[in-house]
């Protein structure tokens, strides 16, 4: 193609792309103003989400955080709520930490400058090109998965996009296609076509317009293109969650626990669960024999400090993530009173002051990170001796050691098998040491705390079962 061929190509393609999406463009509510906050918002839901799922989210986000002050004044546990079910919640503690940054720096007004937006936490070229371009229409290119597809087919780059050079030509190409003054609607246009038409799989041609100049088509392989070096497929790893049934005063409610306040999901809650070792000659954990898994699940609560029996496979349940798929085979449990501990004088009396403070059941403050109070760590070979003497006052509940903050240090020759405690996160965030805030819940209780999707769905699925309806 000539210099003037590829000129009248480019010309082509902005004028009709900009054209078509005058007469096309989908109505969505971050297209209704030129609010910088706002687009900032949607670009960062946007991000590995589609746009149906985003809608009532960035309604209800924009409702209940209205300006960049008000986002970073709100504790995270509202914001983490609010994002509950958009998963990749990285997302929202960066936007977050961003908003500060926007409020103490630049009065809370999200900047009309290319380095200034590149510094906020999480902003990265595709996201700074679209607030830049969208909402200060400046000529700054916003490349995407759906851009980079698009233009590869338009100009028929056999480059592969997951490659940074290929990305950095992308860019450039992009900026020399924006009409002059026309950097918002242009910009949209190119991220619309490729939502709409020109998809990943089955584009269609008929309808596009700019097919009549469209390389890819011309030359028949618009579907191979582009090219993309396949990400490594993510790690498997089965896992044994506890759903444990309170009893007495817990009746009703069930036992969630807060993640590390960094790492994976960090500062979420959940239902307490663990890597599942290996069933003989290396078959997955779903195979482990039930015995097997059920005992490996009550000495990974001990470890906790959670008192509670495993009493049968509940259900089995998926979570990805980019880079780890969790199979969470999940047991029911029931809540156990704690036994008569074999403490030291001093460690006797703040178990028996816990055990009688009168703590209410219901939740408390979601923003707690640790167990309340103070509290000295109970040697597990006490716990294992009071319980096969079957003896001494059981009238405490596992809730008092809660309170006092007790957890269980267990000893490498407790188990039979040799296998050694069962660290708290043994998940690659946190350390043995942390761990995490419990709380009994309740159905009404869970809008109090933000849940990754997974245990969302299962605690739903939980109480819809008690509540007779369909699991």
């Amino acid at each position: 193609m000539t210099t003037n061929e590829q000129q009248e190509a480019k010309s082509y393609f902005s004028r009709n792309l900009l054209e078509w999406y005058h007469g096309q463009k989908r109505d969505l509510p971050w297209r209704r103003h030129r609010n910088p906050y706002y687009i900032w918002i949607s670009e960062i839901m946007l991000q590995q989400t589609r746009v149906d799922t985003v809608i009532p989210y960035f309604n209800r986000f924009i409702e209940r955080f209205p300006t960049v002050e008000s986002l970073a004044d709100a504790p995270e546990e509202d914001v983490l709520k609010c994002w509950e079910g958009l998963g990749y919640y990285s997302r929202a503690r960066n936007l977050q930490h961003a908003a500060k940054q926007v409020k103490e720096e630049y009065g809370g007004q999200v900047p009309n400058d290319r380095d200034a937006v590149f510094g906020l936490k999480g902003v990265g070229p595709y996201t700074a090109g679209a607030i830049l371009s969208i909402a200060f229409n400046r000529p700054e290119p916003a490349v995407d998965g759906n851009v980079m597809r698009v233009l590869s087919r338009y100009f028929l780059i056999e480059d592969d996009i997951a490659k940074g050079p290929t990305r950095v030509k992308m860019e450039r190409l992009a900026a020399e296609l924006i009409p002059e003054g026309e950097a918002s609607h242009f910009n949209q246009a190119l991220m619309e076509l490729g939502a709409l038409i020109c998809t990943p799989k089955s584009p269609r041609c008929l309808p596009c317009p700019v097919m009549e100049h469209c390389s890819a088509r011309l030359a028949g392989c618009e579907t191979s293109l582009p090219v993309k070096t396949k990400a490594k497929p993510p790690r498997p790893e089965e896992r044994l969650a506890a759903l444990i049934e309170g009893r007495g005063g817990h009746a009703g409610r069930v036992l969630i626990r807060q993640r590390p306040s960094s790492g994976l999901l960090a500062r979420m809650w959940e239902l307490p669960h663990w890597p599942a070792p290996p069933a003989e000659g290396g078959a997955s954990a779903a195979l482990l024999p039930e015995t097997a898994a059920q005992d490996r699940l009550r000495r990974s609560l001990l470890q906790a400090g959670i008192f509670a029996r495993p009493e049968g496979h509940w259900m089995a349940a998926e979570h990805t993530f980019s880079h780890i798929v969790w199979t969470l085979q999940v047991y029911r449990c029931r809540e156990e009173e704690a036994p008569a501990l074999l403490l030291a004088a001093e460690g006797r009396a703040l178990y028996s002051a816990a055990a009688g403070n009168g703590a209410a059941t219901g939740p408390a403050d979601p923003g707690s990170t640790s167990a309340p109070g103070p509290g000295e760590p109970v040697a597990a070979a006490d716990y294992a001796a009071a319980s096969a003497a079957g003896a001494g006052d059981r009238s405490a509940t596992s809730q008092g050691m809660y309170n006092a903050g007790l957890t269980a240090s267990v000893p490498a020759d407790l188990f039979a098998d040799g296998s050694g405690p069962v660290e708290r996160f043994a998940d690659g965030s946190g350390t043995a040491e942390d761990a995490g805030a419990v709380r009994w819940i309740n159905r009404s209780d869970m809008a109090n705390y933000a849940f990754p999707n997974v245990f969302l769905k299962l605690l739903n699925a939980y109480f819809d079962e008690q509540e007779g309806g369909a699991v």
